[in-house]
């Protein structure tokens, strides 16, 4: 269960590092969901938040609680993404929507690791 537990945590750090480097290079993409006013403000605090999961996931390989810690809140993250991006209309919520489910099987194999 731990091995699984590394690799899906491992491949998950590297896709948050990755949005979270879109959204520091300002990825038309990325800042086009975010909207205008969004993406100057909160560009960099998504991105903050996004490093900070990753680097949870990591060290919480070595110490469970801040892996399960930062899996929760990659949880809440994503599921906060679901409801902004249904807030203003846009119903492609598909790829947050999968991070979600992601987020919470690595919390349940972190947890069934211990």
């Amino acid at each position: 269960m731990f091995i699984t537990a590394i690799i899906l945590s491992v491949l998950f750090a590297a896709v948050l590092v990755f949005s979270a480097v879109g959204k520091i290079r300002k990825d038309p993409q990325q800042m086009a969901v975010l909207g205008v006013v969004q993406a100057t403000t909160a560009a960099p605090l998504l991105a903050a938040l996004e490093i900070a999961a990753a680097a949870g996931l990591l060290a919480g390989l070595a110490w469970w609680p801040i892996g399960i810690a930062a899996g929760i809140g990659a949880l809440l993250y994503f599921a906060g993404a679901i409801v902004a991006h249904l807030r203003v209309g846009d119903r492609a919520v598909s790829a947050s929507a999968v991070l979600l489910g992601v987020s919470v099987a690595v919390v349940l194999l972190r947890v069934l690791s211990i």
